[in-house]
């Protein structure tokens, strides 16, 4: 569809199923229109899909949450997840209801795109997702935030490849219970400078810049055996070790507290 080819620099490879071959067309030809893009369409069966998978190695895949997707409890995303978890998904939703916003996000996706949005913001949405962020809206977020609430510790979480110590992971868990600075010191036995520490060190590790965005990762990412890592045992630091030396921390300071 386009005269692109993946050795160029720049260029995000972008594979399209929606629920029918017609959509997916229609979508395509929309984000065709942009240089950066390389893009590929799929009919919406699984097996389609996963067979379009490995013939164009996508970066983004964009596909339908639309109800009967899933075989044997597994959803699309959670199978294309499955066998190329570096693919980050995009989920087209009818309407971004608390429910439908939820499942895409615990199923795997890293972006939800409302089809009653404007398609002018669908090339930033997929711009910001290969730069590794997250995709949603203010009210979005909040559903995901309030479900991690309440699921509490008992939430199962995935780090990827990324490895995080036992305490750094306490932490994560904390911040997914929606708990402050303070209250996760209260609760883990440290200071609250200690907690700010953790808090940019994982930010880091992650690559995220907001609370928001470490609990999504925490969410979506893919749980990988990891092995048993020790608890930390510095001691607080001193006064003169609490600056952070990353040229970044200023910026996420607001973020942090």
């Amino acid at each position: 569809m386009a005269s692109l080819t993946s050795a160029e620099p720049g260029v995000i490879r972008i594979l399209v199923a929606d629920t029918t071959p017609m959509n997916s067309q229609m979508l395509a030809e929309v984000l065709a229109r942009h240089r950066q893009f390389l893009v590929f369409e799929s009919g919406p069966g699984r097996p389609q899909v996963l067979a379009a998978l490995a013939q164009h190695h996508p970066d983004v895949a964009i596909v339908s949450g639309a109800p009967g997707e899933e075989r044997d409890g597994v959803s699309l995303t959670e199978s294309i997840r499955g066998v190329s978890p570096a693919i980050r998904v995009l989920q087209l939703l009818d309407q971004s209801d608390r429910q439908s916003v939820v499942r895409a996000f615990r199923t795997g996706a890293r972006g939800i795109f409302c089809r009653t949005s404007s398609l002018d913001s669908l090339a930033k949405c997929i711009t910001r997702l290969q730069e590794g962020h997250v995709w949603a809206n203010a009210e979005e977020l909040n559903f995901v935030m309030d479900a991690l609430s309440a699921a509490g510790q008992g939430h199962k979480f995935g780090t990827g490849n990324v490895k995080l110590s036992r305490r750094e992971l306490d932490v994560t868990r904390c911040v997914a219970e929606g708990l402050t600075n303070r209250e996760i010191a209260a609760r883990l036995g440290l200071t609250e400078h200690t907690v700010k520490n953790y808090l940019f060190r994982i930010f880091d590790k992650v690559g995220v810049s907001s609370r928001v965005e470490l609990v999504l990762f925490a969410l979506s990412a893919p749980a990988s055996p990891q092995p048993p890592a020790p608890a930390d045992t510095q001691k607080p630091p001193r006064r003169s070790e609490l600056a952070i030396p990353n040229s970044r921390a200023p910026a996420r300071k607001q973020v942090a507290r």
